[in-house]
């Protein structure tokens, strides 16, 4: 039997030295709470690259919140301003809506006391007719005097406009019918004229006549056609008969500035609005086509309809403006994670060469992407909404930041880290491991 060398011993004993090849279709799967750490650590240990790349999307996403916070505030003060003035709220007011221009002054003397009567005849579904007439004047207290606007009514314009007494009563039907020389304050004109006084039981006098003070209305804030706060309201027959002379031409009836109807319920304003049309074109002998109408009626949902959707495009369109410093930070963002790729070619060659699949490197690249933006934009988030409290705070508007802004902020800065990651990811992904490690 042949002896064996030691040679051939070892030979026999030792290991092949040449490794078997990695299965490359074998699955397997990286830790995602592993690339996230690591994405931090390269943010880290770059602060002020990151912070630098970061400022494009804060910068956005603060502008986006705080933009759609203020323009969501302005949308809700219009609003509550219009409904403040009664709900399902129709004023018809003389005038022509078909034409405007010299010449239409004349107009003015469409609307008559008579008409209010005969649209009360009709029984509508209404609170009302709220007739209207009044003019400026200066009023004239013991300590102080003012010019204002003095508004002749009757009693039911209380309930229509929804205004309530600080102190003292409104003006009755009683008072109506007897053409008293009595009026209600508007909160800011009382104070204007007897400061922190009392003035129920006081006189003003307007154009001579004397006016015994019954009322003063509480705050109500400006409203579509001028605040209350600064009128003073009379009987509409002293307003007609006393203060500024509201006979019609002929001398056989008065005159009115406008009148309103609170419809009882929203589904009947169109009815109600075709109706009243109807009886004012046949009694001032106009047109039915509407082509001669020689008064207006402004229907209150119609403005409001319209008011919410000119502050609701002027939001988006704000937004979208600010939107672009999200995609100028996107471009940053790109910029910097392709240096990074450049920076970190050998690491790449080292973690292919280990065993790392390009989707691997691929999900690395992307989630690094995905934190400087994501971190960008609850900064922003916060920035925005500190703006939003701030300008709440000072009054002027309350600021409201919805779910629906901070969602669509911080998803489109997601969104712009995604794809503007995606690029240099691929980039990282694709390098031939060999060539990167020879990288220098």
């Amino acid at each position: 039997m042949a002896t064996m060398t030691n040679t051939e011993r070892r030979a026999a004993i030792a290991p092949p030295l040449v490794l078997e090849p990695l299965d490359e279709t074998a699955q397997g799967s990286v830790s995602l709470l592993e690339v996230v750490r690591l994405a931090f650590d390269s943010l880290f240990a770059n602060k002020v690259r990151a912070l630098l790349t970061m400022l494009g999307v804060i910068i956005g996403v603060a502008s986006v919140v705080a933009l759609m916070a203020l323009g969501n505030g302005a949308s809700a003060s219009i609003t509550n301003q219009i409904q403040s003035m009664g709900t399902n709220l129709l004023t018809i007011m003389p005038g022509s809506p078909n034409r405007r221009g010299p010449g239409e002054q004349g107009a003015a003397q469409s609307l008559t006391l008579a008409d209010v009567v005969a649209i009360s005849a009709l029984k509508l579904p209404i609170v009302g007719p709220s007739p209207q007439f009044g003019g400026s004047g200066q009023l004239v207290a013991p300590a102080a005097d003012t010019s204002a606007s003095i508004t002749g009514v009757t009693a039911v314009y209380q309930q229509i406009n929804n205004l309530t007494l600080a102190r003292g009563s409104f003006i009755s039907d009683a008072q109506v019918s007897g053409a008293e020389g009595v009026a209600v304050l508007g909160n800011t004109l009382a104070k204007t004229l007897f400061g922190n006084g009392e003035a129920v039981g006081q006189t003003v006098r307007v154009n001579g006549h004397g006016l015994r003070v019954i009322g003063v209305l509480n705050l109500k804030g400006s409203g579509g056609f001028g605040s209350v706060d600064d009128q003073a309201l009379v009987p509409i027959t002293t307003a007609q008969q006393q203060l500024f002379g509201g006979r019609t031409p002929d001398g056989n009836g008065w005159r009115i500035s406008s009148f309103q109807v609170s419809v009882n319920r929203s589904d009947q304003m169109d009815n109600v609005q075709a109706r009243i049309s109807a009886l004012l074109r046949e009694r001032h002998n106009l047109a039915y086509d509407g082509t001669e109408d020689d008064f207006n009626v402004i229907n209150q949902a119609s403005i409001l309809s319209s008011l919410s959707t000119v502050t609701t495009m002027l939001t988006a369109f704000l937004a979208s403006v600010a939107g672009i410093s999200l995609l100028v930070g996107g471009i940053g963002i790109m910029n910097i994670m392709l240096v990074s790729v450049t920076e970190r070619t050998r690491e790449i060659g080292l973690r292919k060469a280990v065993g790392a699949r390009p989707r691997d490197i691929l999900l690395q690249f992307v989630v690094e992407a995905l934190v400087i933006s994501l971190s960008g934009g609850l900064i922003g988030l916060l920035i925005g909404g500190l703006v939003a409290l701030i300008v709440t705070l000072t009054g002027f508007l309350t600021a409201v930041v919805t779910p629906g802004s901070v969602l669509l902020a911080v998803g489109f800065s997601l969104a712009v880290g995604l794809f503007f990651g995606i690029y240099p990811a691929q980039r990282a992904a694709r390098l031939n491991p060999i060539q990167a490690l020879r990288y220098e």
